[in-house]
This record gives C-alpha cells, sequence and structure tokens, in this order.
C-alpha cells in the first residue's frame, strides 16, 4: 500500500532551562502568550517546522516531512536561541525522537463507513459529527480517519515500519467489509 508521510513529531532538549520571555522579545518569529500556553512557539520557513520551547528546554519539533527536516530545525532553533542564550548549545548532533508520524494512503475503493463501523469493533462513526470513520488498530498501535471515497489519514505510529504493518493490518479489516466497494481503475488488490 502506498503512503506518503505529511508530518513527523519529535521530542528532544536543549539541555538547558529557557527564559521564554526574553527569547520572545528578542526573535519575532516566537510567540509567547504565557497565559494561553506554557510554551513559546518558533515558526522557521526553512525548514517549514514549528517548534515549541518549553522552561526545562524540551522542544518539540512537528511539521518535518522527513527526518533531516527535524535535525536541521533543531539545530537552526538551537543557533537562534544560543544568539540571546549563551548557556544554550549549539546542537550539532541533534538529538530526539520521533514520537508520532503522520501519513495519508489511499484504498483505492470506495467504503461503506456504515458497514465498516457495524462490523468492526474498534471504529467510531458519527457522520452527523463528522464525515469520516475513525478506526483503531491496537497491534501496532495506530488511528487511521477513513474516508468514503477511500482515503485515510493514519496517526500514532513512531517508525515508518510500525506505520506499514498497521496500513497492513487495517487494509485487510477494511477490505473483508468492503469486498463489493467500486475499486478505481488500473488497481490491483
Amino acid at each position: 500500500m502506498k503512503y506518503q508521510i505529511v508530518n513527523l513529531v519529535a521530542s528532544a532538549s536543549l539541555d538547558a532551562n529557557l527564559d521564554l520571555y526574553n527569547l520572545a522579545v528578542a526573535i519575532p518569529s516566537i510567540e509567547y502568550e504565557p497565559e494561553q500556553f506554557p510554551g513559546a512557539i518558533l515558526k522557521l520557513k526553512e525548514p517549514k517546522v514549528s517548534m515549541l520551547l518549553f522552561k526545562n528546554g524540551k522542544v518539540i519539533c512537528s511539521g518535518a516531512s522527513s527526518e533531516k527536516e527535524i535535525s536541521l530545525g533543531i539545530r537552526k532553533a538551537s543557533k537562534l536561541i544560543h544568539g540571546i542564550q549563551k548557556n544554550v548549545k549549539i546542537q550539532k548532533r541533534v538529538k530526539y525522537e520521533v514520537v508520532n508520524l503522520v501519513a495519508t494512503a489511499n484504498i483505492n475503493q470506495t467504503l461503506d463507513l456504515f458497514q465498516t463501523a457495524l462490523k468492526l469493533d474498534n471504529v467510531e462513526y458519527e457522520p452527523e459529527q463528522f464525515p469520516g470513520a475513525i478506526l483503531r488498530i491496537a497491534e501496532p498501535k495506530i488511528t487511521l480517519l477513513l474516508f468514503k471515497n477511500g482515503k485515510m489519514i493514519v496517526a500514532g505510529a513512531k517508525k515508518e515500519a510500525l506505520l506499514k504493518k498497521g496500513l497492513n493490518v487495517a487494509v485487510k479489516l477494511i477490505r473483508k467489509i468492503n469486498k463489493g466497494g467500486k475499486r478505481k481503475k488500473g488497481e490491483e488488490e
């Protein structure tokens, strides 16, 4: 099954406490509103990622489409912060942990979401509230948003291998129930 990773979320540490107020004053691309959220938000243009910065030095990077972008984003953020706060070292070898992968995929057939929800006990479907069904797979632990046109959004995997495995499990379950769904031309099983 083909898929495309559209977002990687990773966590890292700058190994120093951050003065979020002074960073926000000095760096225009940092938003900090402590009464709304305890962290600051740094938006980078290249790579196009967002960083959540916390006082304890923890960083959450989101919006990356590859691990290379995660490393580059964290390195760039540490360099920017180092310019204001000298105790923050510029990260040369970035250590991070991917905490979530988000991907899109297409099963290339029309899905009967009502039947899917009826026949699988790990599916939520409330069309009045949301046009897709939510399928939860326990092993590997992933969540899929399923749409009538066969498109899917997959989240929750921490590694690409687990994403692939989870997609294969989900597709088998979905195809068992949606046998009569119209396949799109040129697509095989």
